[in-house]
C-alpha cells in the first residue's frame, strides 16, 4: 500500500494486511455530534473492509467524568509491542482522526516507536515511519493542536469547579455520607446520605470520647454497617483519618487550597468536629482527661476465637468491659469483664516460679538495660544541645549582619 495524504487516493492491494482499530470517545456531548463509538466503529470497519485489510482486534476507550484515563489505548500499546510479526510486516492502525487517537505528546511518541502505519480515515491520511518529512510535521501540528483542545478543555473544567465551590457549591463526587443530588434550580448539590450520615456522626462522636484508635474505630463502623459504597470494603485506617479530617462534615470546605462556606447541610457541629482535632492531635487521648481511663488490659489481650485485638469500655461509668474488634469479620463472642481477665491474669501469673539464679539474672538484665537507655539519652540530649547553640550562633550573626545592613 502506497503512502498518501489528504485529497490523495489510497491504492487498493490484493494482498490482506493486518490491521488493528482504535476508537475513542471522551464525552457525552462528542457522543451527540456523532463521534459515537458505533459510528467510528462502522466506518473504520469499512475502510478496512475496502481496502483489503483484516481487523485482529479493536480497542475502545469511553472516557467520562466519572471513568478517567485511558485503558485500551495501553492495552492496545502493550499488544503492538508483544505480538511476533515477521520481518516485512508493518501493522496497520486504523483511527477516524487525529484527536482521536493522541491527548499528549507522549502519546504520540509512544506510537512513533512502534514500526506502525497509522490511517486517519477521515482525514484522508496514512502515515509510517516511510513518509515524507512535510507529511510527518503537518501531522505533529494537528497533534498540538489537539493538545491545546484537551489543555483548554480541562481549564475550562477547573474554572468552573472554582466558580461552583465559590458559590458554596461542593463541585466533585459527594464525600462518604453525602449523596450527589439536584436542587430546585438544577444544580448539583450534595445532600446527606440517609443510610449513611448518621454513621457517620457516630464516628465522630465515639472517636471524641478518646477511647478509640483510628483502627478500632475502623472495626467498629464497619461491624455498625459504615463501609466504602463502591466496594462495600471496611475503611481503612487513612480513609477514617482523613474523614476526621475533614470539614465538610460541619458545613465547610476546601478546594483548590482554599476554605469555603459550603450550602450543604451539614452533618456534624462544629464543636464535635473541634473535639475530634484535639483527639488526634493528643494522639487518640482526650487532652480534656488524659488520665481519665488508662484501662490495664488494654493491648495485651486478643480474640480467642478470631485472633483480633481486643477493646476496652467502659459502661453506665463504672464497669469495665472487653469486646473483640473484628477484624476480620463480625465476631459473635461475648463481652468479658475486666475484673474477669484480672482473675485469669492472677491465676496465670500465680503459676510462675522463679529460681534465685534466675533472679538475680533477670535484675541484673533490667539494671543493664536502663544503663544503656540513660545512656542513649544522655548522648541525645547533648547532641541536640549542641546543634541548639549551633543555630543560636547562626541566628546571633544573622541579626548582627542585619543591623549593618
Amino acid at each position: 500500500m502506497s503512502k498518501t495524504s489528504r485529497n490523495i487516493p489510497v491504492m487498493k492491494s490484493s494482498v490482506t494486511r493486518n490491521a488493528i482499530i482504535y476508537a475513542r470517545v471522551s464525552s457525552k456531548d462528542q457522543e451527540k455530534e456523532g463521534f459515537s463509538i458505533p459510528a467510528q466503529q462502522k466506518l473504520l470497519a469499512g475502510y478496512a473492509k475496502d481496502h483489503n485489510l483484516k481487523v485482529l482486534t479493536e480497542f475502545i476507550d469511553i472516557e467520562t467524568a466519572k471513568r478517567a484515563g485511558r485503558t485500551a489505548f495501553s492495552q492496545m500499546v502493550n499488544f503492538i509491542r508483544t505480538r511476533p510479526r515477521g520481518a516485512k510486516e508493518r501493522l496497520v492502525l486504523l483511527v477516524e482522526k487525529t484527536d482521536r487517537l493522541y491527548r499528549n505528546i507522549r502519546d504520540w511518541v509512544t506510537l512513533d516507536d512502534l514500526d506502525l502505519e497509522i490511517h486517519l480515515v477521515k482525514e484522508n491520511v496514512i502515515l509510517s515511519p516511510n513518509s515524507r518529512s512535510s507529511e510527518k510535521f503537518m501531522h505533529g501540528i494537528k497533534v498540538l493542536m489537539a493538545k491545546n483542545y484537551i489543555d483548554n478543555l480541562s481549564e475550562e473544567v477547573m474554572k468552573g469547579m472554582r466558580e461552583k465551590a465559590s458559590q458554596g457549591i461542593w463541585p466533585s463526587c459527594a464525600p462518604l455520607g453525602y449523596l450527589n443530588s439536584e436542587s430546585h434550580s438544577r444544580k448539583r448539590i450534595i445532600i446527606p446520605d440517609p443510610d449513611r450520615a448518621h454513621l457517620v456522626r457516630q464516628m465522630f462522636e465515639l472517636y471524641a470520647t478518646g477511647l478509640y484508635s483510628l483502627t478500632t474505630l475502623s472495626a467498629k463502623m464497619f461491624n455498625a454497617g459504615l463501609k466504602h459504597r463502591k466496594t462495600s470494603a471496611r475503611l481503612t485506617k487513612s480513609t477514617v483519618h482523613q474523614m476526621l479530617r475533614n470539614p465538610i462534615y460541619y458545613g465547610y470546605f476546601f478546594w483548590d487550597g482554599i476554605l469555603y462556606h459550603g450550602n450543604h447541610e451539614p452533618i456534624i457541629s462544629k464543636e464535635l468536629f473541634d473535639k475530634v482535632q484535639d483527639v488526634l492531635a493528643g494522639k487518640g487521648r482526650c487532652p480534656m482527661s488524659p488520665q481519665k481511663h488508662l484501662f490495664t488490659y488494654q493491648g495485651m489481650v486478643t480474640c480467642g476465637r478470631c485472633g483480633c485485638a481486643m477493646v476496652a469500655e467502659i459502661k453506665k461509668e463504672k464497669y469495665i468491659y472487653y469486646h473483640c474488634t473484628g477484624g476480620k469479620g463480625k465476631c459473635h463472642i461475648e463481652y468479658v469483664r475486666e475484673e474477669e481477665l484480672e482473675r485469669q491474669f492472677r491465676a496465670s501469673l500465680a503459676k510462675i516460679r522463679l529460681s534465685q539464679p534466675i533472679l538475680d539474672l533477670v535484675v541484673r538484665a533490667l539494671k543493664e538495660s536502663h544503663d544503656d537507655e540513660k545512656s542513649f539519652h544522655d548522648e541525645a540530649v547533648g547532641s541536640l544541645e549542641h546543634q541548639r547553640q549551633m543555630l543560636q550562633r547562626r541566628l546571633d550573626a544573622l541579626y548582627a549582619d542585619k543591623l549593618d545592613g
